[in-house]
């Protein structure tokens, strides 16, 4: 038996996202749902177009850098906090809580009870 040196299925598309494969899948994702105790083939089915060998090699990768992985992993976390904490800037919170509802939902009321009087 021959043993291949198979490479790890890892690319960057043209925006800069690393894909698994050729599946148009998050490496960010696979690697979370791992982190998050899923296993390989849950991951599989969770994400149709990943192939299972595809996603354990990610996988392995991970294992093997996790320091390096792990320190991309918390810099897409700043990278989205600084991009959600901009639009938020700019346009306002984009979560809606239960106190805003609440608000809306007796202003509304408000509204048609001032309707019904007339």
């Amino acid at each position: 038996m021959d043993i291949h040196q198979d490479q790890v299925p890892l690319r960057k598309d043209e925006t800069g996202v690393i894909r698994v494969g050729d599946s148009r899948m998050h490496f960010e994702f696979v690697v979370r749902a791992f982190e998050d105790g899923v296993d390989p083939e849950t991951i599989v089915q969770m994400y149709r177009g990943l192939d299972l060998a595809d996603a354990y090699a990610v996988i392995a990768y991970y294992l093997r850098h996790r320091e390096e992985v792990r320190a991309w992993l918390e810099e897409q976390d700043r990278a989205a906090d600084e991009m959600r904490q901009k639009v938020e800037a700019a346009q306002g919170p984009l979560r809606v809580t239960r106190k805003m509802l609440k608000a809306r939902w007796e202003a509304l009321e408000k509204q048609r009870a001032a309707a019904d009087q007339r």
